[in-house]
């Protein structure tokens, strides 16, 4: 299943069904009188957060929602049938927004959630409301209210707990594939990681979801690489993994680069909690690992762990620190471990 997380639809409600004229005329019934009933109600459209979806793809095949209108009312006091509702069942996580796409409508973050996006016309009323001791024949009734037509965006943030940042190659879909049972696409090229990847991490007995996103690169925030795009996946995050190749040679200017672009494209990641982590450690010697430990928290102004995704060095320490942060937030604990950066722009 391809992923999206940006769709645009168009919704309209049902608009109300007519009243009705209509008298009474029955054999030895004197003075029946009006008895037209009301129009029915238009159809609604909702929007519902539901469990099992994380992407917005049904949304490209099929964008136009429209609600059935109310029936017209009828005689003998008969109330016209109300129009089926439409709901549009969107992952968790699913922000609803107007056609500007920035003024946000709903912002679905739990299962079963449901936002009343456009309400069915009114139906109108029959002629048998207009009767009165002055006009005992009304010839009158109300047409239904229109229905509501509107542009919306649905924009899917993923819900996790933790969220992975770095360059291309810094080691994150490995760092994923390590600790849970993801298998992100893995391989020795930047971009590697075209869309976000969620595993669900376990450590000392307790779980959290992680997400992956695709590297950042110098300029992201600008539009460059793909990386910017999926960085309100991690919005939602406690705490954010920051991952450096501990193979390059300025493993400095790598952080400063992601957390420059962080910066950038919101103030809200750069209030989150982030640990960082010296990664691909298997790699080098302890002389160069000692060096380049220090320059990354000279940069940071914070510690730094040292681990290896691939030989498993390392990660439980990473976990637990996470989890100290994730504790924080769903209100388990009030003392986090003191493993969080400095790092200003």
């Amino acid at each position: 299943m391809k992923f999206l997380d940006l769709a645009k639809v168009y919704i309209r409600s049902g608009g109300g069904g007519g009243g009705s004229v209509s008298f009474r005329r029955e054999k030895f019934i004197e003075y029946g009188g009006p008895d037209g009933g009301d129009g029915g109600k238009g159809g609604d459209v909702w929007a519902e957060a539901v469990e099992g979806l994380n992407t917005l793809i049904d949304f490209r095949y099929q964008q136009h929602f429209f609600a059935k209108s109310g029936q017209h009312g009828m005689g003998s006091q008969m109330t016209g049938k109300s129009g089926d509702p439409v709901v549009l069942r969107v992952p968790v996580g699913t922000e609803i927004l107007e056609e500007d796409e920035e003024t946000v409508i709903a912002d679905l973050t739990e299962p079963g959630q449901r936002v009343l996006l456009a309400k069915g016309g009114n139906g109108g009323w029959g002629n048998l409301h207009f009767k009165s001791s002055t006009n005992r024949s009304p010839r009158n009734a109300n047409p239904g209210q229109p229905g509501i037509e509107r542009t919306l965006w649905l924009r899917l943030k993923l819900i996790a707990d933790a969220g992975l940042v770095g360059l291309p190659n810094a080691g994150k879909s490995t760092f994923l594939a390590a600790t849970s049972n993801a298998r992100p696409k893995i391989a020795d090229y930047p971009f590697t990681t075209l869309h976000p990847n969620l595993g669900v991490v376990g450590v000392d007995g307790r779980e959290f979801v992680m997400a992956d996103i695709p590297g950042l690169i110098e300029g992201a925030s600008e539009g460059r690489g793909i990386g910017d795009r999926f960085l309100g996946h991690i919005e939602r995050c406690a705490v954010l993994l920051h991952l450096v190749d501990g193979t390059s040679e300025d493993v400095a200017g790598d952080a400063r680069t992601v957390l420059t672009e962080l910066a950038a494209y919101s103030p809200v990641l750069m209030d989150k909690p982030r640990i960082t982590a010296l990664n691909k450690i298997d790699a080098l010697d302890e002389e160069t690992i000692a060096e380049r430990q220090a320059e990354l928290e000279a940069e940071i102004g914070g510690p730094v762990f040292l681990m290896s995704g691939v030989a498993k060095e390392g990660v439980t320490d990473v976990l637990r620190a996470l989890w100290s942060q994730i504790a924080v937030a769903r209100g388990l604990t009030s003392t986090p471990v003191e493993t969080v950066e400095k790092w200003q722009p």
